[in-house]
């Protein structure tokens, strides 16, 4: 496969002809390869794809093949959502989304749908399709929920990890220590997703992994807001670190104790959080309100 920086050229297997397609931006995270194959699958016959053509002949199509457009479109609009990239309350934007990504609207559509069903987007009807903005009711369930299951995960991996597992939660606890030295909030919050992602994943129930990662999404905007404030990252951060000790002690009721007690504990700082949101809310339109009376006497 020959590639240039802003066009691509794929030589089909059998010595057929090579064909064309101009790369569109997709992310730019993903190498060139992953544009030029998003463009080609949406447009076929602009793009001159050949039905017959090995799907070997790059990796980029091995992985377009277990997973289709309309799945790399949804995991990349989510990708963007849970890392704040688009803000709770937003507007998603199909005509414009599609032509970032160089796709049509009909992938961007569709998994509009998914992330619908997923909790992280509202449709709403002649309206348009927005980032869901969680209420802290429905956050306050989910954390219980969590708090339940983060508490299993601890007693099984008391008695079942390994020392190569216990070696990398400690390495990722590690690297969430320098980011709050640092005091790079972002960088702490995707350590600590992967850090719980990973425990769970280490405890080997695929069904309690999969339910599990459903309501981390629609918790991430809390889990984000209260990390924003940096005061709260060493705190997090101890947390963390008593966790992995008590999993390393081998401890059952211990490691539960302690990732029961640091969901709780995020529960409430949450709480906490959203009352100080909502007071300084209050404040601010209180003001703009006295500001709109006091010009509207001089006047």
């Amino acid at each position: 496969m020959l590639m240039t920086r802003g066009d691509c050229v794929m030589t089909a297997v059998g010595g057929r002809s090579p064909f064309h397609a101009t790369a569109v931006s997709f992310n730019a995270a993903l190498p060139d390869s992953v544009n030029c194959f998003l463009q080609i699958v949406d447009n076929p016959r602009r793009a001159g794809l050949i039905p017959s053509m090995n799907a070997l002949f790059h990796p980029t199509i091995a992985l377009l093949q277990s997973s289709s457009l309309t799945n790399v479109v949804q995991q990349e609009i989510e990708r963007a959502i849970l890392q704040g990239e688009y803000a709770p309350g937003s507007k998603l934007i199909e005509a414009a989304l599609a032509q970032k990504m160089g796709v049509s609207r009909g992938p961007v559509r569709e998994a509009f749908r998914m992330l619908e069903e997923a909790g992280l987007v509202r449709n709403e009807k002649n309206r348009g399709v927005f980032v869901r903005d969680i209420p802290i009711d429905e956050a306050v369930e989910i954390f219980d929920l969590r708090a339940a299951m983060d508490e299993l995960v601890g007693r099984k991996l008391a008695q079942s990890i390994t020392p190569a597992q216990l070696k990398e939660v400690k390495g990722l606890v590690d690297a969430m220590e320098k980011a709050v030295k640092a005091d790079d909030a972002r960088k702490y919050h995707l350590l600590n997703l992967k850090f719980h992602d990973r425990l769970v994943e280490m405890a080997g129930n695929s069904k309690l992994t999969a339910i599990y990662r459903k309501l981390i999404k629609e918790l991430s905007l809390f889990r984000r807001l209260n990390l924003a404030d940096g005061w709260l990252l060493p705190i997090s951060a101890g947390e963390h670190r008593q966790i992995v000790k008590a999993i390393a002690s081998g401890d059952p009721e211990a490691a539960g104790r302690a990732m029961f007690d640091h969901v709780m504990d995020s529960k409430e700082r949450t709480i906490e959080n959203d009352l100080r949101r909502q007071e300084r809310a209050r404040e601010a339109a209180g003001g703009a309100k006295n500001g709109k009376g006091a010009n509207a006497e001089r006047q």
